[in-house]
Order: C-alpha cells, then sequence, then structure tokens
C-alpha cells in the first residue's frame, strides 16, 4: 500500500462522516471572515433563530470596503454599511475581531497568521477564495461562499467532496532577483489557469524549502488563480519558529510540534499529476493581459495571438505582440495586497526605493497588509524611506488590488501591481495591470517602467 500525501492526511482526519468520492461532512477548524461575504450569513442565522455554534473558532477582520486614507471618513454607504454591520455582528454573536481601525486589524489572510490562528493540521475557510494562503503552513485551507459561511456559523461544518491530488515540485535555486512571486506566476504562464481545477496542489521541493514563510505564503495564495480551490506545503522548523510565541499558539507547544510533525507527506505518496519546474533558469515575471496566465519573462517579447481572448486582451491592455515588458508605458504602482504586502515584501521594496525618487510620470503608494506591519515598517524607518522617495505611504486594506474602496488605477493607465489578479476592471474602471514582484514594482517606479531587477546592485549580496 502506498503512503500518504499531506493532504489524505489532513483530509482524513477531518471527515464527520460520508464516504471518499461522495460528499463528505468535514469539521472546521478555523473560520475566518470579513465585512464582504458575512452579513447575509449573520442575517440567516437570525431568521432561523440560530447562534453561531464555535465563536471561539471564527475570527473577523475588516479589509476589502475600508479606505487607507483617513480610513474613518468612509463616503461609500454601501463599504460603510458593511463594515459597521461587521462590528454589529461580531458583538452580538461573541467573535473576536480586528474591527476597523483597531491595532490587529488588516487583510485577513495576513491578520490570521500574524496571530498565530494559522497551523499546521487545521482545516480552515473563510468566505474568500484567497483561502489558499494559510495552506502554506501545511492547512487544507480554501474560499467559501456566503451560503457556506452560513453553515459553518450554524454547524463547524461542511460538506466537500475530496479533490484529485497535484504535486508541482519547485527545483534549483532562482538567481538572484527571481521571487517566490515569479515561482507561481511562472507556472500560472506555463500551464493556464484552469490547469489546478478539481485538484489540491501540494508544492514541495528544494526551492519551497528555501523559502520563508512570508514567501510560501505569497505561492500558496495564488492557487486559485492556477485553478485550485486549495494548495499547501508541508510544515518544517520554519513554519513551527513562525507560529511559536503568537498570542494563540497552542499553549503545549512541543506537544503541538510533535503533532505536526507526523502531518507531511510520505516518500511514497501517489498523486493524480505531478509538474516539476526548475526555478534556477527562471526569469522575473511580467504579466501583459487580463488573467495571470497571460505572462511572460522580463526578456521574452509577448506572444502571438492565438485566439480571441488574446485579441481582446491586447485590446485592452493596449500592448501589442512582439512588445516586451520594458516596452510598458507605466502611471501607476502599487505595492500591497495579501499576496505581497507583508513585512519581508516591504523591506524587499525598500532597498530598490531607498536614496532614489520615483519617476515624475507616475504615482506609487505602498500599503501594508495589516497594523501590525505597518508600525514595525515605521519601527524600522521604511515609511520614511517610501515618503522621501515619493511614494504614499498608506493605511492598511485590500486597497488597490481590487476596486471595492476608493484605491482605483485611474482608466487606461498601466499599474504595476503586486497583487493576485489582472482582470479587466479589477483595480478600477478601464485599469490596465500587470502583475510581478515587489522587487520589480519597486524598481519600476524608479525607473518609469520595467527594469530587469537582475541587473541591479540591490540584489547581490
Amino acid at each position: 500500500m502506498s503512503g500518504k500525501s499531506i493532504f489524505d492526511k489532513l483530509w482524513e482526519r477531518h471527515v464527520v462522516t460520508g464516504k471518499e468520492g461522495e460528499p463528505q461532512l468535514m469539521y472546521v477548524d478555523q473560520h475566518y471572515i470579513h465585512e464582504v461575504t458575512s452579513p447575509q450569513a449573520f442575517q440567516g442565522l437570525r431568521d432561523a433563530g440560530r447562534k453561531v455554534r464555535r465563536p471561539d473558532l471564527t475570527f473577523g477582520t475588516t479589509d476589502h470596503n475600508v479606505p487607507t486614507v483617513d480610513i474613518f471618513n468612509i463616503r461609500d454607504l454601501i463599504s460603510k454599511n458593511q463594515i459597521d454591520t461587521l462590528a454589529r455582528n461580531v458583538e452580538e454573536f461573541g467573535i473576536d475581531a480586528a474591527t476597523h481601525g483597531s491595532a490587529r486589524q488588516g487583510i485577513v489572510h495576513m491578520v490570521g497568521p500574524e496571530t498565530g490562528r494559522s497551523q499546521p493540521g487545521k482545516f480552515i475557510v473563510c468566505g474568500d477564495s484567497h483561502t489558499a494562503t494559510h495552506g502554506a503552513f501545511g492547512a487544507i485551507a480554501f474560499g467559501i461562499g456566503t451560503s457556506e459561511v452560513e453553515h459553518v456559523f450554524a454547524t463547524q461544518c461542511l460538506w466537500q467532496v475530496k479533490p484529485k491530488k497535484m504535486k508541482v515540485e519547485f527545483v534549483g535555486t532562482p538567481q538572484k532577483g527571481v521571487y517566490s512571486k515569479d515561482f507561481i506566476l511562472a507556472l500560472i504562464a506555463r500551464y493556464g489557469v484552469d490547469a489546478g481545477v478539481g485538484y489540491a496542489v501540494e508544492y514541495c521541493g528544494e526551492a519551497i524549502d528555501a523559502l520563508s514563510m512570508d514567501e510560501r505564503m505569497t505561492i500558496a495564495n495564488m492557487s486559485i488563480e492556477f485553478g485550485a480551490k486549495m494548495g499547501l506545503m508541508n510544515p518544517d522548523q520554519k513554519t513551527y519558529d513562525y507560529v511559536k510565541g503568537r498570542p494563540c499558539a497552542p499553549e503545549d507547544f512541543d506537544a503541538a510540534v510533535a503533532d505536526w510533525k507526523t502531518l507531511v507527506s510520505d516518500p511514497d505518496a501517489e498523486y493524480d499529476k505531478v509538474i516539476t519546474i526548475d526555478v534556477s533558469e527562471l526569469a522575473p515575471m511580467v504579466t501583459w493581459g487580463t488573467n495571470p496566465e497571460m505572462g511572460v519573462e522580463f526578456d521574452q517579447p509577448f506572444p502571438e495571438m492565438k485566439d480571441i481572448n488574446d485579441e481582446r486582451a491586447y485590446h485592452y491592455m493596449d500592448v501589442k505582440p512582439g512588445d516586451k515588458a520594458e516596452d510598458i508605458d507605466l502611471g501607476y504602482v502599487f505595492i500591497g495586497s495579501c499576496t505581497n504586502a507583508r513585512l519581508s515584501d516591504l523591506e524587499l521594496a525598500a532597498k530598490f526605493v531607498k536614496g532614489k525618487h520615483i519617476a515624475p510620470t507616475l504615482t506609487a503608494i505602498v500599503v501594508p497588509g495589516s497594523r501590525p506591519v505597518k508600525k514595525e515598517a515605521e519601527r524600522l524607518g521604511l515609511d520614511k524611506i517610501f515618503l522621501d522617495a515619493g511614494f504614499e505611504w498608506r493605511d492598511p486594506g485590500c486597497s488597490m488590488c481590487l476596486g471595492m474602496n476608493p484605491d482605483h488605477v485611474p482608466e487606461g493607465v498601466h499599474c504595476a501591481s503586486t497583487s493576485n489578479r489582472n482582470f479587466e476592471g479589477r483595480q478600477g474602471y478601464g485599469a490596465r495591470t500587470h502583475l510581478c514582484s515587489p522587487a520589480m514594482a519597486a524598481a519600476a517606479a524608479i525607473a518609469g517602467k520595467f527594469v530587469d531587477v537582475r541587473q541591479m546592485p540591490e540584489v547581490q549580496g
């Protein structure tokens, strides 16, 4: 009998009832909520006269709608209503939350790990597609819809059919200037946005082992852009060290680690599909089109049109086959989002900015992903580095990743963005989004166009 993958082990642990291949009732260890997908679910509970079954396993934050400038001046009435409603709901139902403006508030997929709630072995859900982020800890984590949010509120369980298993192995050592964001963008560019559909993706290999937890979260975060609902990694000493000492870390930490060490894939585990990518020859990635698979390595030309989707993307983005990333006329730079707004991302970006000034042709903003990250960045003086260089330094939130708050890219403007999606209108009506790493975005802000960070002195040493 072959061994089991980490996904098999975690799945089996959480089955309440049901047979494999059919819908199974799964127990949820951690339920994260935010202001956009929870109001109807709370109202459903009220209408049915129900309570939240495990408020202690539920945690909320405000992130999608919040302004990042003058944060309490919320002019959009729908946004204000959703933010106020979450604050009322968590109080009424006895749920701990990092409400708007509070010391812990930030993007849900950053606040969860920062508080120590995201741990190996857990089954984690949230009404947000980028919940896969928490899979970097060795957890099953995925996004759910509002009706499912209500189901978890009421029962602490969820019906699911077990997906197939895919192993994505990143091997080799990347060149200086190539980062985890480039790993995942390269995977999506090579195999497509639907390659992961129906799979739970396990990321492994020496290139994954070498990454920090922040960098691993970037890869797990974009599993959904690969088509997979969930992506996860085997926990290791870096994982344990990250969780240790955080407010919600297990009380008997040594016992928890002993258990976590059993939750790794066996050497003879079998998978339905295996993909291997050698990162040693990978160049920095930049997207040219309107979905994340429309990306190229920095030194490669944009591809020929192969179908009507390409034609539409080229028209919308106002670029053409044969162009290169350096030809894009950038007008905006956004450093932020649940993909790349952690402290290490800001430290990396600051290296390329220090002592310089952004190009006069563009606007650049930095949005820390959480208030603890903002506070620590300011303690380190990163805010001053960015402000002196002409960046705007904002308060935490989802910000310009999506057009649900005041932060929009103007119509027709090209934006170098560290976020996860480049769909039409994602960053504002008519906005043209180019996904890249924090290093590429920061360097582009200074140069006024995309440049190859591998050639820059900041990546050496």
